[in-house]
């Protein structure tokens, strides 16, 4: 079973930043798109940004673009979600995942959670007015 080990989640005030990480075995970061969901009570869990391996293409929600940025280590297997101008709204649990990737892209439907094969355990991210 595949291990997605988070880190770096808290809570910091709206316009604030935070960095997410996720590490992966070499084998699954070489092979998959990575990256992460969200998800916040109430609501369903969605797709926030993701990576292919390589790092050639990004996916961001519409929600997120220009304020966060995925980027990848390959030296540690790790990908990084750098969030900055951070809003209230994008408080939630975030969750690194892994799924098929190639070294053209990801999936077209790489923001549905039925499309990833990985789960990590969830980092919470809280944002204050």
């Amino acid at each position: 079973q595949e291990q997605l080990v988070e880190s770096g989640g808290g809570s910091v005030q709206a316009g604030g930043s935070l960095t997410l990480s996720c590490a992966a075995s070499t084998y699954t970061y070489s092979r998959n798109c990575m990256g992460w969901f969200r998800q916040a009570p109430g609501k369903e869990r969605e797709g926030v940004a993701f990576i292919n391996p390589g790092g050639s293409n990004t996916y961001y929600a519409d929600s997120v673009k220009g304020r966060f940025t995925i980027s990848q280590d390959n030296a540690k297997n790790t990908v990084y979600l750098q969030m900055n101008s951070l809003k209230p709204e994008d408080t939630a649990m975030y969750y690194c995942a892994a799924e098929e990737g190639w070294s053209f892209g990801c999936g077209h439907d790489w923001y549905r959670p039925a499309s990833v094969g990985y789960w990590g355990q969830g980092t919470q991210v809280t944002v204050s007015s």
